[in-house]
Order: C-alpha cells, then sequence, then structure tokens
C-alpha cells in the first residue's frame, strides 16, 4: 500500500482531490440545503406542516452539524477525509429517504437532524480540511476554487429542484435528489480523496496543543468575532428580499438584488488572494468585517433602487471574502498541524449563529418595528466583531 505521493503524480493527484471536492461540495450543498427551502411551500400544501417547523427542521440540522463536526474534524486530522465523507454521503442518502417517507413533522424533523451529521461530515469543513493539508502552501489557491465552485450550488440545485417539483410530488423528488447526491459523492468521496494522506505538518512548540490553543484568548475571541458576524451576515441575506418590500421594491427586483449579491461573492473570492498577499490574518480580518458592518447599515439607510442594489452587491463581495477568512482562520494563525479539530471547534459556534439568524433576524425587525432598524442593528453588532478581531493573532504563522 502506497504511503506517500510520489513527484510524478503529486499534481494529478491532488488536481483530482480538488475536482472531486468540486463536484462533491456543489451537490452536498445544493441537495442538502437548498432544495429544503424550494420545496417548503409544496411540503406545507401536501401535509399541512407549518412552514415554520419545515424550516425549522434544516436549522436542527444545522444544529446538529455544529455538534458533529468537532469529533469529525479530529477523525480528518489523523485518518483523513476519504472514510469519513463516504461514510457521510452515505448517511446522507439514508437520511434523504427517510425524509421523503415522513408520516409527521417529529419524524421529519429527527430525519433531518441525522441528515446534520452527514451534514458535518461532506460540506465545506472537512472539504476544508482536506484541502488545507493535501495542498499546503498553495491552499489558499485551492480554497478559492472550491469556493467559487460551492458558491454555485444554489445557482444550479434550485432551479433543478423547483424543475423536478414540477412534475413530481415533494417525496418523489427527495428520492431523485437523493440518488443524484449518492451517485455523485458516494464514489467521488471514496475513488477521488484516495490520495495519500501526508503526514501531519510538524507544529511549532508554541501550538503544539491544540486543546491550548483552544482556550487562549485569540482563539476565543476569534471565534466570538466570527459568531456575531456570521449571526449577522446570516440574518441580512434571509431577511433582504423583506427589507427591500418595506421600501417598495417588487419580489422580481429584489430577488435580483439578492442574486448579484450573489455574484459579488464570487467577485469577493476571485480577489481574495491579492488580499492575503499584502495585509495579516488580524488585519484583513478587521477589514472585511467592517466592510460587512457598513454594507450592512447602508442597506438599512437607502431608498432608491439603484442604491440598495449597488449596496447587496457590495455587501456579497464582503461575504465572498468572509468565507476565505474562515477557511484559512486556522491554518494562518496556528499552522495546520490541528487544522481539523480546531476548524470544528471554530465552526461550531459560528454554524449555531447562522442556524438561528433568520428567525431571530425577523423576529428582531418585528421588535424594533421594521427591517431598516433591524439592519443597522445588524450592522452594529457585525462592527462589534470587527473590533473584537483586532484583539486576534497579529501575524501569519507558517507550519514548521
Amino acid at each position: 500500500m502506497k504511503t506517500a505521493v510520489t513527484p510524478a503524480e503529486a499534481p494529478a493527484g491532488l488536481r483530482r482531490v480538488l475536482v472531486t471536492l468540486c463536484a462533491t461540495v456543489i451537490t452536498s450543498w445544493g441537495v442538502l440545503f437548498y432544495a429544503l427551502p424550494v420545496l417548503a411551500g409544496d411540503i406545507a400544501a401536501d401535509t399541512g406542516w407549518s412552514t415554520t417547523g419545515i424550516i425549522a427542521a434544516l436549522s436542527a440540522s444545522q444544529l446538529v452539524a455544529a455538534g458533529a463536526g468537532v469529533p469529525i474534524g479530529r477523525w480528518l486530522d489523523h485518518h483523513g477525509p476519504r472514510g469519513v465523507m463516504t461514510a457521510g454521503s452515505v448517511l446522507a442518502v439514508v437520511s434523504l429517504v427517510a425524509v421523503s417517507a415522513a408520516p409527521g413533522l417529529g419524524w421529519f424533523i429527527a430525519a433531518w437532524s441525522v441528515a446534520g451529521v452527514a451534514m458535518g461530515a461532506t460540506l465545506y469543513a472537512p472539504a476544508f480540511s482536506a484541502v488545507t493539508r493535501w495542498h499546503g502552501p498553495g491552499r489558499v489557491r485551492a480554497l478559492t476554487i472550491l469556493t467559487l465552485v460551492g458558491g454555485l450550488a444554489s445557482t444550479v440545485f434550485a432551479p433543478l429542484t423547483a424543475l423536478l417539483a414540477e412534475s413530481l410530488d415533494w417525496r418523489a423528488t427527495y428520492l431523485v435528489l437523493a440518488a443524484i447526491l449518492g451517485a455523485i459523492t458516494i464514489p467521488g468521496h471514496w475513488f477521488g480523496l484516495s490520495l495519500p494522506w501526508p503526514p501531519r505538518p510538524r507544529a511549532r512548540p508554541q501550538h503544539s496543543d491544540p486543546g491550548r490553543i483552544s482556550r487562549s484568548r485569540e482563539f476565543v475571541v476569534l471565534t466570538i468575532a466570527f459568531s456575531v458576524a456570521a449571526f449577522a451576515t446570516s440574518a441580512v441575506v434571509i431577511n433582504l428580499i423583506p427589507l427591500l418590500a418595506e421600501r417598495g421594491i417588487d419580489t422580481a427586483t429584489a430577488a435580483m438584488a439578492l442574486g448579484l449579491g450573489g455574484a459579488g461573492q464570487v467577485a469577493g473570492r476571485l480577489g481574495y488572494g491579492v488580499l492575503a498577499r499584502h495585509t495579516t490574518p488580524r488585519s484583513r480580518t478587521a477589514v472585511i468585517l467592517a466592510a460587512m458592518a457598513v454594507t450592512t447599515a447602508v442597506l438599512g439607510v437607502l431608498t432608491t433602487v439603484t442604491a440598495l442594489i449597488v449596496a447587496a452587491v457590495l455587501a456579497g463581495v464582503a461575504r465572498g471574502v468572509f468565507t476565505l477568512i474562515k477557511a484559512t482562520a486556522v491554518s494562518d494563525r496556528w499552522g495546520s498541524a490541528h487544522y481539523g479539530r480546531l476548524s470544528g471547534v471554530l465552526s461550531a459556534p459560528l454554524t449555531v449563529s447562522t442556524a438561528l439568524a433568520p428567525f431571530a433576524g425577523a423576529a428582531l425587525a418585528e421588535a424594533v418595528g421594521g427591517y431598516s432598524t433591524a439592519f443597522l442593528i445588524l450592522g452594529a453588532i457585525t462592527l462589534a466583531g470587527a473590533l473584537l478581531a483586532l484583539a486576534t493573532a497579529p501575524s501569519a504563522i507558517k507550519d514548521a
């Protein structure tokens, strides 16, 4: 059995890994996350379950994914992604079959909770761990490509899900989506991630204890900063269309603004490599979170259609960079020796924040009398995260 990658096969093997993860991540995100919002109306109409309860199932899955991320990260550090991501893909298919067969809302939520474990084993967190270890110094470029492709999940699978739902009921639609997921991700993860897992990079002495790192002031502050920013930006995305509707903008134009914000994310990710070369982890984190804060607050102030659309695009640019800021936060500050475990710890509260944000954002708007004021508050929350980011590690740390 091979235990190392020869120089001749390394470039081809790394390309295969990246292509595989691009295909499996876009499929996993598309089926496990973006399909449910498209089908929620059909599910409610067919079953009589409340739409709130149906969407709550997706939030439950994210909460479970947050808890599963820590042990999965530890496994990845020691054994690599092949086994755990393949098992996650199998579990994802099984859980979606259970979703399609749900006789009641309780079963439905329970099935999605099982799917949450699969999410923890197949979405960005394990893929980032794989890319970071395999690509080493070239990880920024590989992570950029991965997130660019992953960002197209809604573009591909939301229309596909809607198309299937035109001729099938929601249960049959989920069975078809489960088949697509299984056909792409199970063999993809098993055969595409067969490259030997590189030895753990040698950590600097001060970064050899992951438990100590996760309890350090820098790590805790960074986690809080990311969590509040993730909460605010998720609330902004979900509540952008209601904000625009409050301004009298029609649904089609509001949807276009949301879509252009997605295009902005792609543009932001394309420029991340340049940003990373000319800034420290602390400075770029603070700057991007401040940009997210400003664009969120501006959305709460502007009133004209053109200005709002421009602000939505700029907000998307900042969100796109934020994804890569999160993906590289651990390796930039503490090296990649314990990337999987530390990323799991870092990601857990972010995932919880993201899961709670849609409901909390709407509740906030109701409490303060409108979405404009709510967006100003969300901007202030994100600005607090930017200020906290200034207390994190000041410069990049390379693997020894």
